[in-house]
């Protein structure tokens, strides 16, 4: 495999400097979906979102016809100091039995990505040593960050691979994580990017019941309490990164990086539910943007997930009450993905089936 073109950002800064100079995609290619759209046998637009779905396909791989032979999925996994507090209903060692099962091919996620045609790639990120107690102290440290960040960033590169006269080695990127209290994070960075209370933010999770509620509430109140005067002091180009510093996770911070590293290496992503979502917020602070090649592949029953949504800008493609994370929604998601680009290629045009075009 030759070298990443995109070598690991040496720094958190280096990391925020690229951020400001994103590629917009390449519009002749969606022109040329636009185009191919209108002359297939149905009337203009009927399709509805599966000609947008391919026109962003097209756009961000930067080719048309768009291909979906080759999809992975990344699922990072991590652990939070945070979960000490009794914010999931679950255990921390869960996180790594379920890591376990992942490699088993025990899981919803390895079921779903052999339904619809993608590998599945786990990784990992020091579930030995959990993050800080964010109620306490930052999640991470700077070095930490950069870590994360880069691991992330790292395993779309392997993904990607392929020669370079080839172009990319993947069409389409699902994105999703594992990590018992990850919800408890995310709703802490929801809140310190958009604002709010964290009643605006915080959920069932993992389905803790209304004393579990609140008591996530709490702790996510207490951690925005410590940490926002310190946000609030950050240079506005840092402040979303320690943000996700000072209230994220690993897991959280790798899917950032992965995100931004797909965009860098042409490659459109789909995103799974809250926890992703949240993730991927920290590039829309940082440029408006910066989720352009995203799309939300569903809307979980976490409560947040809409709201943050709608901040980001992003209309989901389903909303099936899922709340499993594992890039479980993004997995099927993937399935209309799949029926869009087969409408596309495989409808014949008028002129081809003979069939009076409209006036």
């Amino acid at each position: 495999m030759p070298p990443s073109p995109f070598p690991r950002p040496a720094s958190v800064a280096a990391f925020a400097a690229l951020v400001q100079d994103l590629p917009p995609g390449d519009a002749a290619a969606a022109a040329a979906a636009a185009e191919r759209q209108a002359g297939l046998t149905k009337p203009t637009g009927s399709l509805g979102r599966l000609e947008d779905l391919v026109a962003w396909l097209c756009r961000w791989q930067g080719r048309h016809p768009p291909r979906l032979e080759h999809v992975s999925t990344l699922v990072f996994a991590g652990n939070h100091g945070v979960a000490a507090r009794g914010v999931s209903a679950f255990a921390p060692s869960v996180t790594a039995e379920m890591v376990a099962n992942f490699a088993a091919g025990g899981a919803a996620i390895n079921q779903l990505t052999r339904a619809y045609g993608s590998d599945l790639q786990v990784v990992p990120l020091a579930l030995h040593r959990p993050t800080d107690d964010f109620c306490t102290a930052p999640a991470l440290d700077d070095d930490g960050l950069l870590d994360a960040l880069s691991t992330g960033w790292q395993a779309v590169a392997a993904a990607v691979g392929g020669a370079e006269d080839e172009g990319p080695g993947r069409d389409l990127l699902l994105i999703g994580e594992m990590g018992i209290a990850n919800t408890t994070a995310a709703a802490a960075l929801a809140a310190g990017l958009f604002g709010g209370d964290a009643a605006d933010w915080v959920g069932p999770g993992t389905g803790v019941d209304g004393d579990g509620v609140r008591l996530k509430t709490a702790v996510v109140d207490q951690a925005l309490a410590l940490h926002r005067p310190a946000i609030a002091d950050t240079a506005p180009e840092m402040a979303a990164l320690e943000t996700l510093r000072r209230l994220g996770g690993r897991e959280l911070a790798a899917m950032c990086g992965a995100v931004l590293a797909a965009r860098l290496q042409g490659v459109p992503v789909l995103l799974d539910g809250f926890v992703c979502a949240a993730a991927a917020a920290v590039l829309h602070r940082m440029a408006p943007d910066g989720l352009a090649h995203c799309v939300a592949g569903h809307v979980s029953a976490e409560p947040g997930h809409a709201r943050l949504l709608g901040h980001l800008g992003l209309r989901p493609l389903l909303a099936l009450d899922m709340r499993l994370g594992e890039a479980s929604g993004a997995a099927v998601a993937l399935g209309v993905v799949r029926g869009a680009l087969a409408a596309h290629t495989g409808m014949h045009t008028f002129d081809q089936a003979r069939v009076t075009p409209p006036a």
